[in-house]
């Protein structure tokens, strides 16, 4: 099939076509292998591949190039969508001054570690849907243009930079220009009552001799979400709590890995530096998830957070990385694109914590493995791992490092209390190796008495560090996972002394960062709010317990999905998206505050 010169290709649609939107608008389409945001005009402005951590392909987001919409032709039209119940697959739905038009969005799932596979399916229910698509993938945050495009048999094929792409359905588009490179473009018209599949593929591998069939990847992608998630009926938000399980599950590898979020460079607060790339697998997200998951009974999630930080903590030992790539390697050092970034942000690739230490992920790892062995899921590299980790802790409690919240290495009361609580419950598993129970809780005695010593507060409660005599939202974590009793004094006051001090409208801040509101400083950390919902339930507070819960459960947008931070004056998502350990988070307090608190479970 032949096709224009380059001198005569018409214009692709500018960047302003492909705005960026408030993050609330945005829905994720995940596979395990990489992710995507598609947003309210269809437009698909963000995807790494092959990997999570890949440069992008589609990288309008922050800047760069690189988009896929699906959009309606009439210019006034109003946007919505929904999950289908319990999986990743997005309903675009649009309805315009004449009609109703929808698009059913998913990457393939599972994923493949090498291919992506985008599913697209134009809907029209009532009315003729007139549509235009335009297709212009971009590798290198778009420095790779679109190449070698051909056309047979009304399937697409062209290179951008290391990956090769084949486009299904877009017989009818036409080469158009897009920056310094092609992309492809058509007006669609679907009849009445039926629906027209897009089927795009993307790999850094070899293509199979022929494209899928799209009726047998949906088949495929719903039989396995179905065989994905479990019900969780017995939570207190079971649909909410299905949904979190299922967007854990996309952001999961197929080695086990969970990235803490699908995207980087999303500001925190604008103008403020304070944006990361976040593509990556922190250890203490990984275990706080696991954890969540363990509250609920023993569901692949559990498993696979085992075996990722297992792995590494038995490769690297007392030198555990606090994060990991999604396939266990080194995190690139930062740096900056030469993007403009999501507005209010810089494009950061790569991320500082590759140089950072942080004693907490011991403690949570414990805790993990515990958790583990009390659902009879820890085998015997599993209890090596253990020993390991209590070993590590041994050797490094007393050092300075950079804490949970990732700042100026102390000694942060958070992450001694957290190794505390790890020792305790590793030696009260079952099948716990008699000959270190006792070493394990002379340490963890040692660590609580002089944390005590030096880190409580003069009015009773736990403070930041021996230096830093602020409360911190982080030090809920402690009491929750048992350093000490729910009844201790320390616990008790810490719980009020968060709620006096953090609490804004419901929604919790980290820490006190200087006079004046809250909010002046940065997000309420919606993590946060959900453990002050479950240390009320466990302080025996049910309704500050439900308010807590319900306040935060609802800091999201039409997809349900959570950011790290929440700007409680203008009611806006801020940071990366979806924040795991949010959604970990939820998980949890759902599970546990639909029956009376129950420690160690």
């Amino acid at each position: 099939m032949s096709h224009q010169q380059d001198g005569e290709l018409a214009s692709a649609p500018s960047s302003a076509q492909h705005p960026v939107h408030v993050l609330r608008e945005y829905a994720l389409l995940a596979d395990g292998q990489r992710g995507a945001l598609v947003g309210p005009r269809g437009d698909i402005v963000w995807m790494c591949a092959p990997r999570w951590d890949s440069d992008a392909v589609f990288s309008a987001l922050v800047g760069g190039g690189g988009a896929y919409a699906i959009t309606p032709a009439d210019p006034r039209f109003v946007w919505g969508g929904f999950y289908e119940d319990d999986t990743l697959i997005w309903r675009s739905r649009w309805v315009t001054s004449s009609t109703v038009i929808e698009c059913r969005e998913a990457l393939a799932y599972p994923g493949d570690k090498r291919t992506a596979v985008l599913l697209r399916r134009v809907m029209a229910p009532d009315a003729d849907a007139h549509v235009t698509v335009h297709l212009g993938p971009a590798a290198g945050f778009g420095s790779e243009p679109l190449e070698e495009l051909r056309c047979e048999d009304g399937v697409w094929t062209g290179r951008t930079g290391a990956l090769r792409m084949r486009w299904r359905g877009g017989g009818d588009a036409r080469p158009v220009r897009a920056g310094d490179g092609r992309a492809l473009a058509m007006d669609l018209t679907v009849p009445a009552g039926s629906s027209h599949d897009l089927v795009l593929e993307l790999t850094d591998g070899s293509l199979p001799d022929s494209p899928p069939d799209p009726g047998t990847l949906w088949l495929g992608t719903e039989h396995t979400w179905e065989r994905t998630v479990p019900r969780f009926d017995e939570s207190l938000a079971p649909h909410d709590t299905r949904h979190a399980y299922a967007v854990l599950s996309g952001l999961t590898t197929s080695g086990g890995g969970m990235v803490a979020a699908a995207t980087m460079g999303l500001p925190e607060r604008a103008e403020a530096g304070r944006n990361y790339d976040y593509r990556y697998v922190w250890i203490r997200d990984q275990c706080l998830a696991g954890q969540a998951i363990a509250s609920a009974g023993p569901h692949p999630l559990l498993d696979d957070a085992v075996r990722f930080m297992s792995e590494r903590l038995l490769e690297h030992g007392p030198k555990l990385a606090p994060a990991y790539t999604p396939t266990g390697g080194r995190i690139p050092d930062e740096r900056t694109l030469p993007l403009d970034g999501f507005p209010g942000g810089r494009a950061i690739v790569g991320n500082h914590v590759n140089a950072q230490s942080q004693l907490d992920t011991f403690g949570e790892s414990l805790l993990l493995l515990a958790a583990a062995a009390r659902h009879d899921h820890l085998d015997a590299d599993g209890w090596r791992a253990a020993e390991t980790a209590a070993r590590a802790v041994a050797e490094r409690w007393q050092e300075p490092e950079a804490g949970l919240w990732e700042l100026d290495d102390r000694q942060w009361t958070e992450s001694r209390l957290i190794c505390v609580a790890g020792l305790r419950a590793i030696s009260a598993a079952p099948s716990a190796p008699a000959a270190r129970t006792g070493e394990w809780l002379a340490l963890a005695s040692t660590i609580l008495a002089d944390t005590a010593a030096r880190c409580t507060h003069p009015t009773g409660r736990w403070q930041r560090a021996p230096d830093d005599d602020r409360v911190d939202a982080a030090l809920l974590l402690p009491g929750l996972r048992g350093a000490l009793p729910p009844d201790d004094p320390r616990t008790a006051a810490t719980v009020q002394a968060v709620r006096t001090e953090l609490d804004e409208q419901r929604y919790v801040y980290r820490f006190r960062q200087k006079p004046g509101p809250l909010e002046d400083a940065e997000g309420a950390f919606l993590l946060c709010g959900f453990l002050a919902a479950m240390a009320c339930q466990q302080q025996g507070d049910t309704l500050a317990a439900a308010r807590y819960f319900e306040r935060n459960r609802a800091a999201c947008g039409p997809p349900a999905l959570f950011s790290e931070e929440y700007d409680v004056r203008q009611k806006q998502l801020r940071g990366n998206l979806p924040q795991a350990f949010v959604h970990a988070a939820m998980f949890e307090a759902s599970t546990r505050l639909s029956q009376p608190w129950e420690a160690g479970r």
